[in-house]
Formats: structure tokens, C-alpha cells, sequence
């Protein structure tokens, strides 16, 4: 009898999934349901003509760079025949070498203003920075245990007060957070967002410094088939694709369309998922229905929870599935007119931490920026000429993107919308003036108006994943292979992890526990 397996959703999870599952199980039949028509789920990447500077400029509304050091990713790239794509950042550039703080004048005089992170010696004697640091990491080192007796888990916030103090903890940690999560990081696991301090911990007697000294347990790794391609990643900080991060997503979709055992819903909305006489039912909005052996749901969880039939959330465990609250971010791409010298300093960007004096309740007192990106220091190699030359070393325009909500409150506009959008409301040109100005503030420098501004709305695009998700995605787990063996797998960011990494881990990972066939 032939498998059937069907895969919910089509974002990078299930993207990964229905690739793995079409390379090893050459002999199943693979059905991806996509409710949008276009797959890829927050990896966008849009390339926009600059006319009046006989350019293009290409943007991101999702991830933008990606560390070498997912192996599934990597993986991924040689298979899919990518090499020749990669845009690397070196690790001796400055957007690899200088990342910075936009520290509000609430914290203070002494550390207001952009600030840079120390990366040396040299550079930590001279930062504003150091009367934080110095004292954090020094006690840090010299404290003694202090985890709470049985605690599996807490907050990032809570375990960096913990070992670092109160200082480094708020301004430190909340915003890197808000860089990877847009979330508080009061919410955030520190175990599910940061293992290797958890365990760093144990292994130093109570310290993160001090287990940092000694190497963590070797764990076995799957095989991957990487080719050449760490070769490539040698020296790299980052790296991205010339036509962006949707090079990936979207070459992941060739692949799934010239396979024969592949069918790809575009458009079809899931309206249940329930048991049918010993196997799965998936009914869509249409009034059709699939009726896999086999399901692996790359849905947001809350969007699955929802389809549930009501025997499955009688099981107590896929109420965890809910359990997580998400966050909603504008993904601002601005492009100004100059090199990019002339608009920020050379480096990665910048990220901004928590209010000392909390969040705000209004949008009205925004906006509530949580970082930006200087695109132009890391990725010009994606920018072109018009006459489709690569490169823009000697650009005349400078592309950043702000990342604004999260824990702040945002007001509710008709996005994707762009500065060529004659659709542009007073209140949503208003909404950019005001990101402008503080811009404007955290550069400390007058910006020119933008060649080109674009707001997408990323809404609920990543889960802040609480203290304790780790055992509840265990217990999860657990429940799923008792009730159904092999028959349903749940995968995606809000189960085990929120990076593009994770995302694509979780897909290979479910595609390998169902075997060849």
C-alpha cells in the first residue's frame, strides 16, 4: 500500500519536511497544503528599482542573514545546488566586528546614545559600557551557585539577574531578545532560547563563566550531506543568497514541483484535522478532504489548535499548543539617498533595550523600536546596477530596515504598503515620519528624506516561547507517539525553535523519524 503523507503549511518547517520526505521516501505520495498562493510563510524578499539612482535594491520583510552553523541549512544549500548564490559577510568586516547599543537617556548620561559593544580588551577599557560590564562578568566569575533548588527552567531575564545583576540583565538581555524574539525577556526560557548558558551553568559549579572554561558533551549528530559548502562558510559571520533568504524557499518549491509523488494545495485553507476510523482526516474550506497515513503539521500551533477535533484537546498536552503567546512586528525597509558613511556608522546595526520605566500602553507614545539593521554594511553584494551588475561597494543610496512592536504596542496599518503605494493613508505616512525621527535620535544625525520606504506587518510571526516549553513539548511529544505512533508529527518555530535553523532541523528531523520508504 503506498504512504500518504500530508504536510500543513508551507513555510520553511514544511517546506523542509516535504523535501526530505520527497528525497527518502521515494515511493510515498507527499500532499503540501498551503493556504496563501504563495509559499515561503515570513521569508519575503522583494527587489525594488531605485530609478533616479539607475539601481535595484533588494529587501527583506523576514530573516535577512543566517549563521553558518546550522548544518540542516547548509545541507540544504548543497542539495538544492545553491553554492554559487551565497553572499558571505568576513568575520574581519565591520559589520561583522561592530554591533551596537541605542541605550535611551532614561538609563542615564553616562551610557546614553548609540553605543558600541566591546569585542576586545582594548575596547572594553574605553566603552561607556565597561562600569556594566566589568563588575557583571567579574562577579559573574566569582559568585557561587545560586539556582533555585529544582528549577528546570526560568526566564532570561531571571536567570541573567541571577548570575550578571540587575544592570546587565536589563539593558543586555532585554535587547538582545528583542532582536531574536521581539519579545520581553521577563517571558522568554532562558532554556529554550539559550541551552548552552543553562548547561554552561551546570558545568561550572554555578557559574556560566567558569563552565565556559571546560567543553561540553560531544553529542552524536546525524550525517549531513554538506558537500563543499562549510568550505565556502569559512571565515563567514553571516551570510544570505544575491536575491535574498526566499532564494532558499523558493528553490525548495522547484524541487517539490518536478517531483512526480508531490502535490502542492496552494490557496486551501484547512478547516479540520480529525480521526477517521483509525487514520487522520484533514477537511479543507473548499468541502474536500485528504485523508492521509500519515501528518506532519508545519502550522503556527494556535492556528492548528484550532482545527483539532475535539477528542484530540481532550488530551491534556495539546494545550500547549496555546500556551505561548506570539508577537506582531513592522518590518521597516527605508532606503536613503548616500553612502551608507553618511547615515550610520559602519557595523551590523543596532539593538535598543527595554524602558527602565517599562513598556508603553499606546502606541501613541512610539515607536516602539526594537533594532536596525544596516543592510548596506552586511548584504550590498545583493544591490545591483541596472544594467545587473552585482555589488554596491560605491553605492549612492544606503539601505536599513527597523524592526518596530513586539512588546511595544503598534498601530494598526494596511501593510505591505510602500512609499509608491497610492493607497498611503495620512496616518500611515505619519507612522514613518515618526519612526524617521527617532531614527534620527538613536543616529544622532539629520536623515535625509527616503528614496523608498516599504512597511510589511508581520502578524504573530514568531511564539515567545515560556519558561517550562522544553518539558511541555516533551510531554507533547510523548503523547502524540502513544496515541499515534508514527501517524502525526508537529513541527515548526513554536515547537522547537525560532530560527531558520531550527525551522528547517524540525522539518528534516520529522521527514527522518518516518524512515525510508
Amino acid at each position: 500500500m503506498t504512504r500518504h503523507i500530508a504536510v500543513l503549511g508551507g513555510g520553511l518547517s514544511g517546506l523542509s519536511s516535504a523535501f526530505h520526505l520527497a528525497r527518502r521516501c521515494p515511493g510515498s505520495r507527499i500532499t503540501l497544503i498551503e493556504r496563501n498562493k504563495e509559499l515561503g510563510g515570513w521569508v519575503r524578499s522583494r527587489r525594488v528599482e531605485l530609478k533616479e539612482q539607475n539601481a535595484t535594491a533588494l529587501l527583506e520583510a523576514g530573516p535577512r542573514t543566517l549563521r553558518p552553523n546550522a548544518r540542516s541549512v547548509l545541507e540544504l544549500i548543497h542539495l538544492l545546488g545553491l553554492e554559487n548564490q551565497i553572499i558571505t559577510v568576513p568575520k574581519s568586516s565591520p559589520a561583522a566586528k561592530s554591533r551596537f547599543l541605542y541605550i535611551p537617556p532614561s538609563y542615564g548620561e553616562r551610557v546614553s546614545g548609540l553605543q558600541r559593544i566591546p569585542d576586545s580588551l582594548w575596547s572594553l577599557m574605553k566603552s561607556p559600557l565597561t562600569r556594566i560590564l566589568a563588575p557583571a562578568i567579574l562577579q559573574e566569575a566569582l559568585k557561587l551557585g545560586n539556582r533555585p533548588q529544582g528549577s528546570t527552567d526560568e526566564s532570561v531575564d531571571a536567570f541573567l539577574r541571577r548570575r550578571f545583576g540587575a544592570d546587565f540583565a536589563q539593558i543586555f538581555g532585554s535587547a538582545l531578545i528583542h532582536g531574536i524574539y521581539a519579545a520581553d525577556s521577563r517571558q522568554i526560557s532562558v532554556r529554550s532560547a539559550f541551552a548552552a548558558m543553562w548547561d554552561a551553568e551546570e558545568r561550572g559549579w554555578g557559574s556560566l563563566i567558569r563552565g565556559s572554561l571546560f567543553p561540553s558533551k560531544k553529542q552524536t549528530q546525524d550525517a549531513y550531506e554538506t558537500g563543499t559548502v562549510p568550505h565556502l562558510m569559512s571565515g563567514a559571520s553571516v551570510f544570505s543568497f544575491r536575491d535574498g533568504l526566499q532564494t532558499l524557499t523558493t528553490s525548495l518549491e522547484e524541487y517539490l514541483k518536478r517531483q512526480s509523488r508531490v502535490e502542492i494545495l496552494r490557496g486551501s485553507t484547512v478547516s479540520s484535522v480529525a480521526e477517521n476510523g483509525g487514520h487522520l482526516k484533514i477537511t479543507l474550506s473548499s468541502g474536500d478532504s485528504v485523508t492521509p497515513s500519515h501528518l506532519i503539521s508545519a502550522l503556527p500551533t494556535p492556528h492548528l489548535y484550532k482545527l483539532l477535533a475535539p477528542s484530540f484537546r481532550s488530551l491534556k498536552p495539546f494545550e500547549y499548543l496555546i500556551r505561548n503567546p506570539t508577537s506582531s512586528v513592522h518590518v521597516v525597509n527605508i532606503v536613503f539617498p548616500g553612502h551608507p558613511s553618511t547615515i550610520h556608522p559602519a557595523g551590523f546595526g543596532y539593538l535598543v533595550p527595554r524602558p527602565p520605566q517599562g513598556y508603553p500602553a499606546s502606541p501613541a507614545e512610539g515607536p516602539g523600536i526594537l533594532g536596525t539593521v544596516f543592510d548596506s554594511c552586511s548584504v550590498s553584494a545583493q544591490d545591483t546596477s541596472i544594467a545587473e551588475k552585482p555589488g554596491n561597494g560605491d553605492a549612492e543610496f544606503t539601505k536599513l530596515t527597523v524592526m518596530v512592536g513586539g512588546p511595544y504596542p503598534v498601530p494598526q496599518i494596511q501593510a505591505p504598503l510602500s512609499s509608491s503605494d497610492v493607497n498611503a493613508s495620512s496616518l500611515e505616512a505619519e507612522y514613518v515620519q515618526r519612526i524617521l525621527k527617532k531614527l534620527s535620535i538613536h543616529l544622532s544625525r539629520r536623515l535625509p528624506s527616503p528614496i523608498y520606504w516599504r512597511i510589511h506587518s508581520n502578524v504573530d510571526c514568531i511564539p515567545t516561547l515560556l519558561p517550562g516549553h522544553l518539558e511541555r513539548m516533551t510531554e507533547l511529544g510523548e503523547c502524540l507517539s502513544s496515541e499515534f505512533g508514527d501517524q502525526f508529527q508537529i513541527v515548526g518555530a513554536g515547537v522547537g525553535g525560532v530560527s531558520v535553523g531550527d525551522c528547517v532541523e524540525g522539518g528534516r528531523a520529522a521527514a527522518l523519524a518516518l524512515g525510508e520508504y
